[in-house]
């Protein structure tokens, strides 16, 4: 082989490397791994901007064009945990500590890409909660909020954010009220008027129970009075003296050593005489 031959190889090669990297770098542009859990919205930069009305690109390997671009968005369930103070029906402020369960609406990931942005966290959910919370813990007092009404107000919230949220693209799954905290002056007086309502309550039930077993020994005794006025009634001076008899023949059967004279007791009863 000549020199001129090998000098006219070495260049060709030589161009195979640029093409290549170019290559790589082209293929590696055009692709998205999107992960469990999450999904994609594309962004077409010469025709349309988001694509709203595509399906969100689901978990797996995706081929995409260079200038195009993928947001990737969790869409799993999510908590958002917040600390508000917020004012009860009659100006107290309140502590309220409660967590949120949401997740994007994934057939409408575009729309909520495009309207609302990567931060409708803080754009949308979090306004949402804060503004329906002030407007349920204002409904009630504190007492109500620290005792009988938690679970009220818990379902409540959860209402009225998701009332906001649906329109919004978002999915609210459930609101928790994990505490409700009050001035402490105002959590000692409820819970001393608690106490006192309670020790009220006891009271009045072990007087109740005491004017019922009154009331039970005034029908027995009324029962026993009156059984024995029937039994009194009935026991005639002939029936006594025919039991005496019958009392008396019975003795007299015994193996006892016995002496019976008839008719010497009171009201001609019988006497008998034993041995002992």
């Amino acid at each position: 082989m000549s020199r001129n031959q090998i000098d006219l190889k070495f260049p060709k090669f030589g161009m195979m490397i640029p093409i290549a990297i170019i290559l790589i770098v082209f293929i590696a542009k055009s692709t998205e791994t999107i992960k469990s859990g999450q999904a994609g919205v594309l962004y077409k930069t010469f025709s349309g901007g988001v694509a709203v009305d595509e399906p969100a690109m689901g978990e797996g390997f995706h081929f995409v064009m260079p200038w195009n671009k993928v947001h990737v968005y969790e869409v799993r369930q999510q908590e958002l945990f917040e600390q508000m103070q917020v004012l009860s029906s009659n100006g107290l402020e309140i502590r309220l500590d409660a967590s949120a369960w949401y997740q994007p609406q994934v057939d409408k990931l575009g729309l909520l890409h495009r309207e609302k942005g990567e931060k409708y966290l803080d754009r949308v959910i979090k306004p949402a909660i804060r503004s329906a919370a002030r407007s349920v813990v204002g409904r009630y007092t504190p007492e109500q909020l620290y005792s009988s009404k938690r679970d009220v107000i818990q379902e409540e919230i959860f209402e009225e954010t998701k009332k906001i949220l649906d329109k919004q693209y978002i999915q609210l799954n459930e609101v928790l009220v994990r505490d409700v905290e009050l001035p402490p002056t105002i959590k000692d007086a409820i819970e001393r008027k608690l106490k006192q309502e309670q020790e009220a309550l006891e009271y009045e039930f072990r007087i109740a129970k005491a004017k019922k077993e009154a009331e039970r020994q005034r029908i027995d005794a009324e029962g026993k009075a009156a059984a024995n006025k029937i039994l009194s009634a009935s026991l005639t001076d002939k029936i006594l003296q025919e039991k005496g008899i019958e009392a008396t023949l019975k003795l007299s059967e015994s193996p006892n050593s016995k002496v019976v004279i008839v008719g010497s007791g009171k009201n001609g009863m019988p006497i008998i005489l034993g041995n002992q």
